[in-house]
């Protein structure tokens, strides 16, 4: 039975959120101030013995993960990408403005955000929302998305165990719906910030919420 501890990260501000854009699979470069921020985040991590650094394979994570390893000088510690930790694929809607995608989801409850629509529905009932009103219906629905992040969930359990602490680099929406699977309780309409920590601890197939969007920086 695996018992580690998992140290989730929301990549540091890209100029997609800089430009309040959907950032699902696409990807767009960081700001300065994200740099900042990851850098920050490293220097808040420095004292925390991780074991392995992982990150979505989107640039944006793998690239505040390596600013943070350099700056907590773990620069020996390796860094391993996983698809499965990437952010929700948003599908026809991919780069789209966000007030106005998430107001063609939830036109039923007159709402212009995620946070809003969160107030009236969960997380796992937006997917399937997209999913159904994206033209080409490539946007990824709930089973899809739990799918592949299940398969990494089973991966860090695999290479993990005797209280080994793990850092994830990965994203706000994922933050979110990860926390609301396991930690139903957490109230996550308002979503992680930029360069926040958000903690689980497994143990088997226990996985409990110890943080959501905990401040670094």
């Amino acid at each position: 039975m695996s018992k580690f501890s998992i140290y989730f990260v929301r990549h540091g501000q890209t100029y997609f959120n800089l430009y309040n854009r959907m950032q699902g699979w696409s990807d767009s470069p960081l700001t300065d101030n994200g740099k900042n921020v990851a850098t920050k985040v490293g220097h808040a991590l420095a004292d925390v013995p991780f074991n392995h650094y992982y990150a979505s394979d989107s640039k944006r994570a793998m690239d505040t993960a390596n600013l943070i390893k350099a700056e907590a000088n773990q620069a020996t510690t390796p860094l391993t990408t996983l698809a499965n930790f990437r952010e929700v694929f948003y599908g026809y809607y991919e780069g789209d403005d966000c007030s106005r995608v998430w107001s063609l989801v939830g036109k039923q409850y007159n709402v212009t955000s995620l946070h809003e629509l969160l107030e009236h529905i969960n997380i796992e009932q937006t997917r399937d929302m997209m999913k159904a009103i994206d033209p080409t219906h490539e946007a990824e629905d709930n089973a899809t998305y739990w799918e592949r992040l299940n398969a990494g969930f089973d991966y860090l359990k695999t290479h993990h165990d005797n209280g080994d602490k793990v850092l994830v680099v990965t994203h706000g929406t994922t933050i979110r719906s990860i926390v609301s699977h396991f930690g139903p309780e957490v109230d996550i309409t308002t979503g992680p910030k930029n360069g926040s920590l958000t903690r689980l601890d497994v143990d088997g197939d226990q996985i409990k919420v110890v943080d959501y969007a905990k401040d670094l920086v």
